[in-house]
């Protein structure tokens, strides 16, 4: 049966943390306590005055640390940006998995809850002041274009899994062509309908037209061999 009702998604309107952080497991708790607030300062930072205001003299001030105890925790800027990459992503994948968990529901189901999860988070000011920042970036620093390919890769794993479920007959290399188009097409929404954007008051139809569109790309696509 044809999914198309997308006003009775189950995750509708739940939010995706900012940031989320291991299970803590033994260990000296004020110190993950510590950690956890550097990385939420160095993320208000970066979604407020951009990369250029993540130095560690910025984040330290901000958490109302010396830069030693910084650096206790974090030894490097790359390290400190290694892990607050990884919250944000940790974030995603959470949310993601609570949907893959729905095996009850048909493929397309899930995938219209992972795509219109993506696309109701493209709306924050985290995200759109984030990523597409973070893409200028990668574009000049490798570190930044490693941090965001990994990123994204983690991130395109649920669409791939749902894609193979909905197209057992692709191979992987199709399979993975439709999750990339996928999550490049709900990116690209970023800069036309994100948070003060132009299109910012459009976004639920084009969340319904992307969803619409996406289901029946997977549906109906076939790889050209080359």
């Amino acid at each position: 049966m044809p999914y198309s009702n997308l006003e009775t998604r189950k995750f509708k309107n739940i939010s995706i943390a900012e940031l989320a952080f291991p299970a803590r497991e033994g260990g000296y708790s004020k110190g993950h306590e510590t950690r956890e607030q550097i990385l939420s300062a160095a993320l208000h930072l970066l979604v407020e005055e951009g990369y250029g205001a993540l130095t560690m003299r910025r984040i330290a001030a901000a958490c109302g640390l010396r830069i030693g105890n910084l650096t206790y925790h974090f030894a490097t800027r790359e390290e400190l940006i290694r892990a607050l990459l990884d919250a944000l992503i940790r974030a995603y994948e959470i949310e993601f998995d609570a949907i893959l968990q729905f095996t009850d529901e048909l493929p397309e189901e899930r995938l219209a809850e992972v795509c219109g999860l993506i696309l109701e988070d493209i709306r924050t000011k985290k995200t759109t002041h984030v990523f597409p920042e973070l893409w200028a970036l990668a574009n000049h620093d490798r570190f930044v274009l490693e941090r965001v390919q990994e990123l994204y890769t983690r991130a395109r794993r649920s669409l791939l899994d749902i894609v193979a479920e909905m197209r057992p007959d692709l191979d992987p290399q199709g399979r993975e062509n439709l999750a990339l188009f996928i999550s490049a097409s709900m990116e690209g929404l970023t800069v036309f309908a994100g948070y003060e954007k132009p299109f910012e008051g459009q976004m639920g139809e084009l969340e319904r037209i992307a969803i619409q569109s996406f289901l029946q790309i997977v549906k109906t696509y076939r790889r050209t061999q080359t």
